[in-house]
Parts: C-alpha cells; structure tokens; sequence
C-alpha cells in the first residue's frame, strides 16, 4: 500500500502526494525549489513575496490533475501530466527569471531546454559539494520510466511553451479557415496554454503574497467549463466571464508586479553583478538564491558591492525613460536597436563612457524587438470558446478580451538608471545618444 503525504497549501488546502509524485518531490533538484524565491527580487518591493518555486511547483501539480479531471483524461494521461507540472520548474535559475536573458546569452540555452538534460541525467544535478550525499544517484528519468511514465514525453511538455495549435484565428469550421490540431495537444495546453495550470496558480500566489488583489481568478468556474474539443482544450459558453477576469487579472499583475519599474531595478542589478562576476554559469541551475547572493559576495569590486546594495536596498534610481506611447515610429526603431542583449549592453557601456562613470552603474531595460515594434500584447490571451457549436477565439465574443489585447504591456520603451548621485549626468547622455 502506497502511503499518502498531505501537504497544508493556503491556496488549494490539503494537497495529497503519493507514490512517483512524493518520490520526484523527494529529489534533491526538487528540494533545491525551496529555496529559490518565485518572484526573484520583488520582495523588495512587496515584502510579502517570498514564495519559492517549490510552492508553485506544487500548486501547478495539483491544478493539473484537477484540469485533467475535469477534461476526462485517462489515469495514465492525468500522470504524465501532472509529472510534468510538478517537474516545469526543476532547472529555474537562482531568483527565477531575473538571470534568464544573462544565462541564455553565455549558455544559448533556457532553464525549459536545461530541464530535459537535467531529468535525463546528461548534465550534473547536484553541486560538488553534495558528493558525499549524493553520488550514485539515478535519474528522475530512470525513476520516471520505472513508474511506467514516459521520461521523454514529460519533457517534451515541459520544454516546449508555445502549442502546436497556434492562434486560433486560423481555425474553420464549416467553411471558415481552420488549424490543424494534433493528436493530444490538450495535454501540452494544461501546461502551456491560454488558460494552463502554470499560469493559474502563479497568479493566485503572486497575489496572495504580494498582497496585490488583482490576481484573484475563479479557477472553479473556469475548471467546471473546460472540454476537449478536436484535441484541445475549450472552454464552454458559461465559461467566458471566468477567462475574461483571468485575462484582466492577467495584465493588472503585469503592470503592477511583474513589470513594476522598482522590482526591474532590482533585478536588472543582480544581473549586472552576476555578469560581472566570475561564477560559471554552466553550474547555475545547481544553485539558489543563497548559494548564488554568497558567491557574488564573496567577488571583489563591483559585483560585491552591487549585491550589498541590494541586500541594504541602496537601489539605482530611474534617470531616463521613454514611453511607447509618447514616441513615434522612428524614434521606437531607434530604441529597438539595442533590444538585442548584445546591443543593451553597448548601449551601457556607450553611456557609461560619456557619463565618466563605471559600466557597472548603468542599467538599460528596454522590451524584446517583437514587443517593441509588433506592440505585441500579453500572451495566452487566444482562449478557445464552445460558442453554438463551434469554436471562436474569446477575442471574437468578448470586447473585454479585445480590449486587453489592444492594450500595451510594456509601456515604457526603455529605462535607464544608475545612483543616485549621477542621475541627471546619466540622463543627459542618454538623451543625447539617442537623440529622441
């Protein structure tokens, strides 16, 4: 008899994890979620933020299974599913997505591509240190495939973000155009998708820590309207006013957390201090955020000084910025110039140079080129609706869900900042430069 572990979670209550899923939550690549904080380095701004990416982990798991309940999958569908939802997050970075751009310009690979190597055992995964503890350890995929559950199939759900399905603008029924939809592409969409288990836990956790309400989506209703339909997901009819409030909810957290100009201050200096640094990236997916706060300060000079900065709260203050909606399309194709990492980081150094000061006290966040230039929107915003008999995209029901999708994510073109005492040198350089 396999026994049953019970785990107190203040979102979904009583959480039960049995059999593979208490094996792969016992792994030391699991535990190492602990202490990796969910949202990086907002808790400078919302001290309430520090939830790890275990926590998630676990949420997103138990919302998996619920979704493939509620969808009908067979038992052995819900276990590769839900293996993979407890699993997405196995190789996140040391204050999650802050080090991603950092860590795929010297690696050229993400934390998604890094976690099949990890579960397929072809990377290492554990530190050096752990040798005595760990050594002789197999693989989550021999343990996964030993339950039954095909290790290959687990990554493939994880490692792939966008679905095979496309927009659904593209899809016909009765002589309108159509996508093809491929054979169980509804189970890439409870982790992928428009309305994922991903997405619905981590906004009702990132709210309940923050402390920002607009993260409050009805996971109930939205789980009671669901339904395969030619190999994806749908929602039904009745469904729509719970996938418009997860839409809003949505674009509030962008704009008020995710995006909040002081916690991209915050993150953008703990990447300049670990791209100054002389830590190997190639062993960053065995750290977290102890392990990585503790080498950068241990470095000598800047980087050192930086993460001191950060643990103190001496944060770069904002010195130029420019809004997407004041500028012309000219002056956007300046900017875009430097979206590249690459051309972010000349653009630094340009400034830097004609400030007198060091490259390390100027930060430049500016979005992707596609966000820049295609205003593209925040995604996962294509939901599938039931609607008569066949299947639109929400945007085509709801003008709330247009409205979202016209509305601009990232507001601000680019952001430059440094300390404080050399704010106003800072932003006469950056306005000369760029010349807007």
């Amino acid at each position: 008899m396999t026994s049953e572990k019970v785990i107190h979670d203040p979102l979904h209550g009583s959480i039960a994890v049995s059999g593979i899923f208490h094996k792969i939550l016992s792994r030391h690549e699991m535990q190492r979620l602990h202490n990796v904080k969910q949202l990086g380095m907002a808790n400078t701004v919302f001290p309430g933020a520090n939830h790890t990416r275990l926590e998630h982990s676990l949420g997103t798991y138990h919302l998996a299974g619920r979704m493939g309940k509620a969808i009908g999958l067979s038992d052995d569908d819900i276990r590769h599913v839900c293996t993979a939802a407890m699993l997405h997050d196995i190789c996140h970075l040391p204050f999650s997505h802050n080090l991603s751009e950092l860590f795929e310009n010297r690696t050229g690979s993400d934390h998604m591509e890094l976690a099949r190597s990890l579960i397929k055992g072809t990377i290492s995964t554990y530190p050096e240190r752990d040798e005595d503890l760990l050594g002789g350890t197999g693989t989550i995929a021999e343990m996964l495939e030993a339950e039954g559950i095909s290790s290959d199939l687990v990554c493939d759900l994880i490692a792939n973000p966008r679905s095979a399905v496309g927009s659904l603008d593209a899809f016909m029924q009765d002589g309108e155009k159509r996508s093809f939809f491929p054979s169980k592409d509804y189970l890439h969409q409870i982790i992928h998708g428009p309305v994922d288990a991903d997405q619905m836990d981590y906004l009702l956790r990132d709210s309940h820590y923050t402390g920002v309400a607009h993260g409050s989506i009805d996971t109930e209703r939205l789980l009671t309207q669901m339904k395969v339909h030619n190999n994806t997901i749908v929602l039904e009819r009745g469904g729509v006013a719970a996938a418009e409030g997860l839409m809003v909810s949505r674009a509030l957290m962008y704009s008020s957390v995710y995006l909040n100009k002081t916690v991209r201050i915050a993150e953008i200096m703990l990447s300049k201090a670990t791209e100054l640094s002389d830590v190997d990236m190639e062993t960053l997916h065995l750290m977290d955020d102890s392990d990585l706060r503790n080498e950068l300060m241990r470095q000598k000079g800047r980087s050192s000084e930086i993460m001191r900065s950060l643990i103190l709260r001496r944060l770069y203050k904002k010195a130029f910025s420019a809004y997407s909606i004041d500028l012309d399309e000219d002056q956007i194709r300046k900017i875009v110039k430097y979206s590249k990492y690459g051309d972010k980081k000349r653009l630094e150094g340009e400034i830097a140079e004609e400030s007198g000061i060091d490259y390390s006290e100027v930060i430049v966040d500016i979005p992707s080129r596609s966000s820049l230039l295609s205003n593209v929107k925040i995604g996962k915003t294509d939901v599938s609706i039931l609607y008569d008999g066949r299947v639109r995209p929400i945007t085509r029901i709801s003008p709330v869900a247009k409205a979202l999708q016209s509305r601009d994510t990232f507001d601000r073109a680019i952001t430059v900042s440094s300390p404080e005492r050399y704010r106003e040198r800072v932003r006469k350089t950056t306005e000369s430069i760029l010349s807007l």
